[in-house]
């Protein structure tokens, strides 16, 4: 079964992303605040605006105020953002992929150790 294509998210929409996963559901000031870096508020709820237009959050309206929510979670959309970088430039190995990490000594064999020592228990 083919999974639904989605769009990579920009550095800034990724950032809001990010903020939308840790508080969970939150409104406007909550999202703000959970930025990781210095964002004016309007500039957050315009990326939330093109988020939710990209089919990633969607908001109940309570009064006069939303409250957002992611409508993806941070673990299928790192699955899915791997699996594209797999398929782009890998040829959907993900030995290769794993080659190329260790090659470029971003993963080392320690690490590969340990991970296959977690898989096996």
């Amino acid at each position: 079964m083919k999974t639904k294509e989605i769009k990579e998210l920009t550095k800034a929409e990724e950032q809001v992303m990010q903020a939308i996963w840790k508080v969970g559901q939150g409104f406007a000031n909550e999202i703000v605040n959970a930025v990781e870096t210095d964002v004016a508020y309007n500039t957050v709820l315009t990326v939330v605006r093109v988020l939710e237009q990209k089919g990633f959050v969607a908001h109940e309206t309570f009064n006069r105020s939303n409250r957002y929510y992611p409508l993806i979670s941070r673990e299928e959309y790192m699955q899915r953002m791997l699996g594209s970088i797999a398929h782009r430039f890998f040829g959907s190995s993900t030995r290769a992929m794993v080659s190329f990490l260790v090659d470029k000594k971003e993963v080392s064999l320690e690490d590969l150790e340990a991970i296959t020592k977690g898989i096996e228990n």
